[in-house]
């Protein structure tokens, strides 16, 4: 029989791998995540229906598809979820000296009169968000716009608030922090890894 003690959730959630990552989340971590995330979103807005959730690619789509289920079981309620590209509306493209490939928008019906909850996978300086703000006026003048972000990395450069956070990470601006799925593609178990640096610039 082992002497080795059993870990919990969160050890396990935190363990680091020998090439320096670390997973910050595990899926069982994401999952418990995103339900407290969902009551949440549902304690705060009265009117459930008025809600439309909007996933930034990549990491927000999978996170926005499971919040709509939770806000579903919680509710009865189908909230529409779209998936918002905000690759043109970003203001560091000229400084990257490179085009970045665009990604798909998929946004079922106008943001008029809805209460839009961006979801967002890794939040950090604030600029995807601010351009995810902008991309929405293109489909219309939301009533309000909250922002859900599973983990907050810090480093912002803009005053953007996150309203609904999975967990807050401490990171070095060298570092990485991404998700990922067990069978790519952000598919199968996901988990938060975060890469040490000489990973992240490989």
């Amino acid at each position: 029989m082992s002497d080795s003690p059993v870990q919990s959730p969160a050890a396990s959630a935190a363990r680091t791998r020998a090439n320096g990552s670390r997973v910050a989340l595990d899926d069982v971590a994401i999952r418990r995540a995103l339900v407290r995330i969902a009551h949440e979103v549902v304690e705060r807005n009265d009117q459930v229906r008025d809600l439309y959730l909007v996933a930034i690619p990549n990491g927000g789509v999978p996170l926005a598809r499971l919040i709509a289920q939770q806000v579903r079981e919680i509710t009865g309620v189908e909230l529409p979820v779209g998936i918002l590209d905000t690759t043109l509306y970003r203001d560091d493209l000229a400084a990257r000296g490179e085009r970045p490939p665009l990604r798909r928008t998929e946004m079922p019906s106008a943001v008029d009169e809805r209460v839009v909850v961006l979801v967002d996978d890794v939040v950090s300086t604030g600029r995807t968000i601010r351009a995810a703000m902008d991309a929405l006026m293109d489909f219309g003048r939301p009533r309000g716009v909250q922002v859900v972000g599973l983990v907050d990395r810090g480093h912002r450069e803009l005053p953007i608030k996150i309203d609904y956070v999975g967990k807050n990470i401490p990171t070095q601006r060298e570092e990485r922090v991404v998700l990922r799925g067990s069978k790519g593609n952000l598919e199968g178990d996901l988990e938060v890894v975060v890469l040490a640096e000489e990973e992240s610039s490989a």
